[in-house]
């Protein structure tokens, strides 16, 4: 299936029991909100599906894994509702990846910015490589990793998160990353991360699905909350973007 959205798409396809969820666009893998949406509902219905025991999820192109939310979207919110909608679509995938009863891989074969981060932190389990350095920018415009923070978080634990949200114009790089637990596996090469994510997607294909389910519910225990925790946090993230210092670094930002 090929959803093609502004420039970009969201590609799902299923062999031998493993779904992979593909993103692109081609302001490297920036997520504007209908993308956010079709990503959400591509996670939710691979989880439905009976035919599927283990879910991919990765991005299109050769540079960067994600680079976070759309600034040319986020140029042209006028109105709370409009911000608060837009983060809100970041709330949308997390919840996604969070209550789908199948495991979720991220192949990372590149940067990630500000929600892209999120989206790794979300999976189950993720495999990187070499370049696959990660950043928390948000604070730089204005705002602040509000959405995906609680996820984050989750995955690396406060003090690694609050050094992410704070120093948000450092990179950290992919063995920081694993360091800290955002990472399982970092590999030299594309060729080596793909060959360990076909070896582990493979044998989670022959794990039983209810025992599968049940160890997910029990890594997101006390997560249950979450559909109306990242709606609030969504909020904060909509009214801050109104703000003067973000509308010109948001403007900055879309005219470099």
């Amino acid at each position: 299936m090929l959803s093609e959205i502004h420039g970009g798409y969201v590609k799902t396809e299923t062999h031998g029991s493993i779904t992979t969820i593909e993103f692109f666009h081609p302001s490297g893998n920036s997520l504007p909100s209908r993308l956010l949406q079709e990503i959400a509902h591509a996670i939710h219905g691979a989880g439905n599906e009976s035919d599927t025991r283990v879910i991919v999820l990765c991005s299109g192109g050769g540079s960067s894994f994600c680079a976070g939310a759309s600034f040319k979207e986020l140029s042209t919110i006028t109105t709370l509702e409009q911000g608060q909608k837009f983060f809100s679509g970041f709330a949308l995938v997390i919840n996604a990846m969070r209550t789908c009863p199948k495991f979720i891989v991220a192949r990372v074969h590149g940067k990630a910015v500000g929600g892209g981060v999120g989206l790794i932190a979300a999976a189950d389990y993720a495999i990187g490589v070499q370049g696959a350095d990660i950043k928390l920018s948000e604070l730089s415009i204005g705002i602040g990793p509000f959405v995906v923070g609680p996820v984050i978080e989750k995955r690396i634990g406060f003090s690694a998160f609050s050094h992410l949200a704070i120093d948000s114009t450092m990179w950290r790089n992919a063995d920081w990353a694993k360091r800290k637990g955002l990472y399982a596996e970092v590999h030299e090469t594309v060729s080596g991360m793909d060959e360990s994510i076909s070896r582990l997607t493979n044998a989670l294909t022959h794990a039983s699905p209810l025992a599968t389910r049940e160890l997910k519910q029990s890594f997101w225990k006390g997560c249950e909350h979450w559909d109306t925790y990242l709606a609030e946090k969504a909020e904060i993230s909509g009214r801050l973007i109104l703000s003067e210092f973000s509308r010109k670094a948001v403007a900055n930002l879309v005219k470099a």
